[in-house]
């Protein structure tokens, strides 16, 4: 089974693949961790968990999913994190989840795909954006070509920097850069409530046709880089940027 969390789609581009490869299910988790609802999955499968990067860690939303939910059936999972570059020491904490979770770790793939944090970075604009995303597939591939004949992912070589990153650095990410306050909205807004919609954590509300930010935030850039008319901005770091959203 193919469990996915997604921001902007590119790890829904990357489950889907896997699907197709494996003739596999595809579930989303976002019903799962907007209603706080731990799941009771049954698979005789493979586990296979799709997300993005954040911090060089899997999002903690998701990684608490997969902690408060049930497995049943096969016990091997495969880790699958796309990124705007790499993913750290990720291999790491996802082999500790596993061991929580009950579930026997079987390596995590890396899959560069179009950068997104426009909180921070620059996003690609579209003609670039395709070409990483066609890069991207090959490795899928070959990954979905692992869980199919029961081998490990590759490991991935990691240093002092990279365990760092994934460990102190993304704990100051959490505490420092996760923040809701500083989305903002312009009178360009058309109260269309794609974005309030989009929230994996429930966090928008609209008020008086405007979207307002709650306190509970996980910085997935779907709100921002949703929003049709591009009405949404985060403080002075989005401005100017382009937004993305993964090609259907």
């Amino acid at each position: 089974m193919i469990i996915y969390f997604t921001g902007t789609g590119n790890s829904r581009y990357c489950a889907k693949i896997l699907a197709e490869q494996l003739q596999d299910e595809l579930v989303n988790s976002f019903h799962f961790i907007r209603e706080s609802i731990a799941a009771e999955l049954v698979s005789e499968k493979p586990w296979v968990f799709v997300a993005p990067t954040y911090g060089w860690q899997l999002p903690h939303v998701f990684a608490d999913f997969i902690r408060e939910s049930r497995f049943s059936g096969s016990q091997d999972a495969w880790f699958v994190m796309t990124c705007g570059s790499e993913i750290g020491n990720a291999d790491r904490s996802n082999k500790a989840l596993c061991k929580e979770a009950g579930l026997r770790y079987r390596g995590t793939l890396e899959a560069v795909m179009p950068e997104n944090y426009i909180a921070l970075f620059n996003a690609p604009e579209e003609d670039e954006a395709r070409k990483i995303i066609a890069a991207a597939r090959p490795g899928l591939e070959r990954g979905a070509g692992c869980i199919r004949e029961g081998r490990d992912f590759p490991g991935i070589q990691t240093g002092v920097v990279n365990r760092l990153k994934s460990s102190i650095v993304n704990k100051l990410f959490y505490r420092v850069c996760i923040k809701a306050k500083p989305f903002t909205v312009s009178n360009a807004c058309i109260s269309c409530g794609k974005c309030e919609a989009a929230c994996p954590l429930g966090n928008i509300q609209i008020q008086n046709g405007k979207p307002f930010w709650g306190d509970h935030c996980t910085h997935c850039m779907a709100c921002i880089c949703g929003c049709p008319v591009s009405a949404i901005e985060y403080g002075r770091a989005s401005k100017g940027k382009p937004r993305y959203q993964c090609p259907e």
